[in-house]
């Protein structure tokens, strides 16, 4: 069985923290990476409360600078300190970060003593912000009320993997079978040439993770998070609300739904909520006529894929 990725959602909430719910927060486990993505306050406790360790996290990706989606972030880098961290802490984030969290480090005589690397962001248009051999993460940039982007985390497409029975069906001896992992043809004795394709399988398709909070109803990012494996959507209101969404630069549970659908991607996963709402099954409800496959973000809950 293909190694399944993990979504954390540390939190998931709008506007204020409550004893009951957190701001906007998530870990990514993809590949052997654990990604942050927003951090909002209370998210080095929630990190704490899901047992992640914090000695993982190399790379924090910041969507926009309203406080529930970064406040948490110096704290946590002055924890970070205080554990005697050493590995280097990558950030990416909207122009203005690197000044808004080294300030507070520094009036608060709490400077890193470790390498923090800021990589601002401007761009209005979709770019590659990070990568090594397994993982490409991509901006999606988003409608709000300030700048912001979502991220777009892909797989790279695997190794082919050896067909064990193939090989064996021409007789090909096992000393040849690690030039038919790296992808080259054999050569039988009587000139015969094995063609890779016929010793090996296709490798499982690659996956992808789509964030977008906070935005208002874009169909500009459906090109972007096509046929991703999964998507979490802002859904801060309901139609009856979609006026104020509009105002406030955010989206409704309908909205997410429709651009689910439009981008063919094969789970939406909806957060973000309004703490007006008492009841989160009503998103779900208005969600599911527009979109098949819905589920319901909650503080704590995770996603495999």
């Amino acid at each position: 069985m293909a190694n399944l990725n993990k979504l954390h959602i540390l939190g998931c909430y709008s506007a204020t923290p409550r004893a009951f719910t957190n701001p906007t927060a998530q870990a990514l486990e993809i590949k052997n990476h654990i990604f942050l993505i927003d951090c909002g306050e209370g998210t080095q406790v929630q990190l704490r409360r899901q047992k992640i360790k914090f000695v993982r996290v190399k790379h924090i990706f910041i969507s926009h600078l309203h406080g529930d989606h970064f406040f948490g972030l110096p704290g946590l880098l002055s924890t970070f300190r205080l554990l005697g961290r050493e590995a280097p802490i990558h950030v990416y984030g909207p122009k203005g970060i690197k000044k808004a969290v080294t300030t507070m480090l520094k009036v608060g005589h709490a400077w890193t003593n470790f390498p923090l690397y800021f990589h601002e962001l401007e761009s209005n248009t979709s770019e590659l912000i990070f990568e090594d051999e397994t993982v490409e993460v991509y901006t999606i940039p988003l409608k709000h009320r300030v700048y912001t982007n979502g991220f777009l985390f892909k797989e790279k497409e695997g190794d082919r993997k050896l067909d064990v029975n193939a090989a064996n069906e021409y007789g090909i001896d096992t000393a040849y079978f690690r030039n038919i992992k790296k992808g080259k043809d054999i050569v039988l004795e009587n000139g015969e040439v094995i063609p890779n394709e016929k010793l090996t399988l296709d490798p499982p398709p690659p996956k992808s993770y789509a964030f977008c909070s906070d935005t208002s109803y874009s169909e500009e990012i459906i090109p972007i998070i096509k046929d991703a494996t999964l998507l979490y959507h802002e859904s801060t209101f309901l139609s009856e609300h979609e006026k104020l969404a509009l105002q406030t630069g955010h989206s409704t549970a309908k909205q997410a739904a429709m651009i689910a659908g439009k981008a063919n991607v094969k789970k939406l996963i909806l957060g973000h909520y309004s703490t007006r709402y008492k009841n989160l099954d009503v998103f779900q409800e208005e969600a599911h006529q527009f979109f098949p496959n819905v589920e319901l973000a909650e503080d704590g809950k995770e996603f495999l894929f």
